[in-house]
């Protein structure tokens, strides 16, 4: 079960992420905005984070 309004806390792996800390959503590392944790499909193992679209992940990995 999540909580409303409040961020996730994700520990990314290759193959899905496992919840550390309840909550609804996360942050893109690039944008900012909110992520749903049921529309969440591009991370970063490496980095440890969350990516809104597959540009952005591109944009970040690429230190653009």
């Amino acid at each position: 079960m999540n909580s409303p309004d409040r961020a996730a806390v994700l520990r990314y792996e290759p193959n899905g992420f496992t919840m550390l800390s309840r909550g609804n959503h996360v942050v893109c590392a690039v944008s900012g905005e909110a992520i749903a944790l049921e529309s969440l499909r591009y991370w970063s193992v490496e980095h440890q984070e969350a990516y809104a679209s597959p540009e952005l992940a591109t944009k970040r990995l690429l230190g653009r």
